[in-house]
């Protein structure tokens, strides 16, 4: 059974910054790209932020390029998301996604989510 589990959210002023962990079980961690999605109140999902299954290849939404940094530790099946210079439109649930390739983890597999709030 495949569980991805996120952790690492809260509350935080705007300009400050956090870091957001999801620990991945049940499935072959190491040959599956992982990523973020995002959803704020009242809108859709939005994808954040990939990287490939050996950590060569990344990808950001254009709205966090240059403040967001995905990696990912093989040897902890761990994927991180570091968030500096937070806004308030940042404010949304994160979700941990995983999938054979970056280009299909809006239809991979999805953890429960963590609540992120920036306050202006």
């Amino acid at each position: 059974q495949v569980q991805l589990v996120e952790s690492g959210g809260g509350l935080v002023q705007a300009g400050g910054s956090l870091r957001l962990s999801c620990a991945a079980s049940g499935l072959p961690y190491s040959s599956y790209a992982m990523g973020w999605f995002r959803q704020a109140p009242g809108k859709e999902h939005e994808f954040v932020a990939g990287i490939s299954w050996g950590g060569g290849t990344t990808y950001y939404a254009d709205s966090v390029k240059g403040r967001f940094t995905i990696s990912r530790d093989n040897a902890k099946n761990t994927v991180y998301l570091q968030m500096n210079s937070l806004k308030s439109e940042d404010t949304a649930v994160y979700y941990c996604a995983a999938a054979p390739q970056i280009g299909t983890l809006a239809s991979g597999y999805w953890g429960q989510g963590t609540q992120v709030t920036v306050s202006s």
